[in-house]
């Protein structure tokens, strides 16, 4: 597909990118720097597979530089969301070709969001069963359930010798995805799900090899990282942090430390691209004090840095501008507003979309949302 970015390699001003640059992702080229944010949606079946209109939704949205899909669970024991996708049976698997089909006749490139939620599955996808986690600890709030939100349940505290399972599913899942026609991974350790319980210390008090230091918090999504890289290839995978602040009640004590260190091993592997969701003081969804930590990660991170939270057009163009960033994520604009890229450059009025549709099983405030022209 011949967008109104895809002409050309670089902006007039070669030594200042800006969101209608083209950007090299590992082994895809990006057309511009407007990718589109994991954001669930709820539109599988009951079964977790996805639906026919998953793929006219991802097509429409096929002019962003990347998309990122909606988060996908890794296997039945990580996944507590309703009628989210999964990518650990055939039959999701197979559902899933029909989308990255459409999407890649639509000119567009997509990305798989591998997901296991940890502490925050409620027990009732587990068959009663506790969820698991770092440690035994419980999520605050209330679970997403068929049945309505319930409280969550304290988790069971994985055994050692359950990781190397954790690792083989989230391998599992990016064969599956690779199988289904996706153009690469993002592994999901932000926002308090099952990686960001190991790496912070108010969720991670194990006292083995998988706790206590910075270093050992770091261990699973390392060896995650490290066996997802062989299996599809660093160069197909990404990494998703939620650095600063608290998520779904998991914070770390000293942030600044852990996730240049988390970051830096990354480096190491030679992931594609990490993200960072970083709320500000005034943010729409999640707010805090806590300084952004994208300026220290860019000192150890040198592969494509994307930054995500609250931007708009302007202050993506000034991340860009400043080095820090070389992508920015957009998730709520891009549910109303197909064409976001589009829009932005030409500077298109936007469009506002409907919360109240934001998890519903229809069409309506899905597919239903027209383009500019």
């Amino acid at each position: 597909m011949e967008t109104a970015w895809s002409s050309g390699s670089r902006s007039s001003s070669a030594s200042v990118p800006t969101l209608q640059d083209p950007l090299r992702i590992g082994l895809i080229t990006a057309p511009n720097r407007v990718f589109m944010a994991p954001l669930t949606r709820g539109r599988a079946t009951r079964e977790h597979v996805p639906t026919e209109r998953m793929a006219r939704y991802y097509a429409q949205r096929a002019s962003a530089g990347l998309i990122l899909t909606e988060a996908t669970g890794i296997s039945r024991q990580g996944l507590g969301w309703p009628y989210a996708p999964g990518l650990y049976t055939d039959e999701q698997r197979e559902a899933w070709r029909p989308v990255t089909s459409a999407v890649h006749a639509a000119g567009g490139r997509i990305f798989a969001q591998l997901w296991h939620m940890g502490r925050v599955v409620h027990p009732d996808y587990l068959e009663g069963a506790p969820p698991v986690s770092a440690s035994a600890t419980t999520a605050p709030n209330r679970a997403h359930t068929y049945d309505g939100k319930k409280p969550y349940a304290e988790a069971r505290a994985l055994e050692a010798s359950e990781l190397p399972g954790i690792v083989k599913d989230y391998v599992h899942a990016a064969k599956n995805a690779r199988a289904a026609g996706f153009d690469g991974v993002q592994i999901h350790a932000a926002n308090g799900y099952l990686l960001d319980q190991f790496l912070r210390d108010s969720s991670n008090k194990r006292t083995d090899a998988y706790g206590g230091s910075i270093e050992n918090r770091i261990r699973l999504l390392r060896e995650v990282a490290e066996a997802v890289a062989t299996a599809v290839g660093a160069e197909r995978m990404g990494v998703r942090f939620s650095p600063n602040g608290e998520t779904q009640g998991v914070n770390d004590s000293h942030p600044e430390a852990l996730f240049p260190a988390a970051a830096k091993v990354l480096q190491g592997i030679g992931i594609a691209f990490l993200e960072l969701r970083e709320p500000g003081r005034d943010g729409t969804f999640g707010k805090t004090d806590v300084p952004k930590l994208s300026p220290l990660i860019r000192e150890v991170f040198t592969n494509p840095l994307v930054l995500n939270s609250d931007y708009t057009k302007e202050t993506a163009e000034a991340a860009l501008a400043s080095g820090v960033a070389d992508a920015i994520t957009f998730g709520r604009l891009f549910l109303a507003n197909p064409d976001l890229p589009a829009r932005l450059l030409h500077g298109l009025p936007l469009a506002k979309d409907d919360m109240a549709t934001w998890y519903s099983q229809g069409d309506e405030g899905y597919t239903d949302y027209p383009t500019a022209g």
